[in-house]
């Protein structure tokens, strides 16, 4: 259910702390919010701006409210198998991925394939054609993103086999823009920052530092946002399609793909919002106009969901894009050990390391809270359960 915190501030949120409140109340009061803010079930504190939080705004645009990994989103698809088709062993299967697919900060491709290539060729026509921002050099923020491309990261990103409540095998994976993502993102955020020191314009944080429309800052900006959400969007897929390969080799048949499904959850767009056109940041919110198919994943070793939208326009149209952080990461290695890992990963295969325990399922809030709490945004097609999980360091 929906709460107003403030005039410009509503949340969906039934979990969520004081200071997450503090920092959104902080962002809603930008002079260029329309028409309000919306905090999703999951969200929580970030840097800047909220993580689960929908920024809609006028005029201007906050690179720190996409955040650092621009275009980290979801793909699914379903496969034709059934989860009784797999052996009892999978052990093989991950190692496979685990191999076929780079994990962890700093591990990139050391060959490219065919479809990594074409991928690559069309990032790097897109970012000489000339626009009204101009062309832009990828190789000057990462000289290793051709190689990224095709690469998870670490963190919360992950590949995992799943099954459905039809016992049906669904591959689903968690990633974002990478290096070089993250390295237009921080330019982007320093260069705001620089802008609201030179017309002397004072924030209650400096994180929240603006573009406005129109400036040559702001295009180059939405420009090269645009080329590092499609960067993610083909890292996904290509991705995908190594982890598809490695299905199919396994069961000795390549595989029948169902059903494809992917979204963002970090990114910006311009839409129709109160019959205004308004740039929409979401950070860590998913589409979820009537209709559009979309994905929430829980945390490790827990529920994941397929949804589809039922566009609930004070929402924004959005909804949550997972389980969000209950405490932080170094929290989380305090508090937990690796028998606890272990006990919540119990029937899934995963990589048993101490480096994930700040990912363990009670670093995160309860995924079925944060779906009672979308019943507003969002309608349940799927519910997935783990059998296998990928992740890096």
């Amino acid at each position: 259910m929906v709460q107003q915190v403030s005039q410009k501030l509503l949340s969906w949120a039934s979990i969520i702390e004081s200071a997450t409140l503090e920092q959104a109340e902080r962002a809603a009061r930008l002079p260029f919010i329309f028409p309000h803010l919306a905090l999703m079930p999951d969200a929580h504190v970030g840097k800047g701006a909220t993580v689960g939080s929908v920024i809609p705004t006028l005029g201007a645009v906050i690179p720190a409210a996409v955040g650092v990994d621009i275009g980290c989103g979801m793909m699914a698809v379903r496969t034709a198998s059934t989860a009784d088709e797999l052996p009892d062993d999978l052990a093989g299967l991950r190692e496979a991925i685990e191999a076929a697919v780079p994990t962890s900060a700093g591990q990139y491709n050391e060959t490219l394939t065919d479809t990594a290539r074409a991928a690559i060729d069309e990032l790097s026509d897109d970012a000489a054609r000339p626009s009204k921002a101009g062309s832009f050099d990828p190789d000057a923020y990462a000289p290793t993103w051709r190689e990224q491309l095709g690469s998870l990261g670490g963190g919360n990103h992950f590949i995992e086999v799943s099954r459905d409540e039809q016992d049906r095998v669904w591959l689903f994976l968690h990633s974002g823009s990478r290096g070089v993502g993250n390295k237009i993102a921080a330019y982007h955020i320093k260069i705001a920052r620089e802008v609201m020191q030179r017309y002397w314009i004072t924030l209650e944080d400096p994180d929240l530092a603006y573009l406005a429309q129109g400036t040559a800052e702001f295009n180059a900006y939405m420009r090269e946002l645009a080329w590092a959400q499609r960067f993610a969007e083909l890292n996904r897929a290509e991705m995908m399609r190594r982890v598809e390969a490695c299905f199919g080799d396994w069961l000795g048949s390549p595989p029948v793909a169902a059903e494809r499904i992917q979204c963002h959850h970090n990114y910006t767009s311009w839409e129709q919002v109160y019959g205004r056109s308004v740039i929409v940041s979401r950070k860590g919110a998913i589409d979820a106009h009537e209709g559009v198919m979309g994905l929430i994943p829980g945390s490790m070793g827990t529920a994941s969901y397929v949804v589809r939208g039922k566009g609930n326009a004070v929402a924004i149209n959005s909804a949550p894009h997972g389980a969000g952080r209950l405490m932080s990461r170094a929290k989380a290695r305090a508090r937990f050990t690796q028998e606890d890992l272990r006990a919540a990963m119990a029937g899934v295969e995963f990589r048993d390391d101490a480096d994930l325990i700040d990912e363990i399922p009670g670093a995160y809030k309860d995924i079925d809270q944060v779906m009672r709490d979308s019943t507003d945004l969002v309608d349940v097609v799927h519910e997935l359960h783990q059998l296998v999980n990928v992740k890096g360091n």
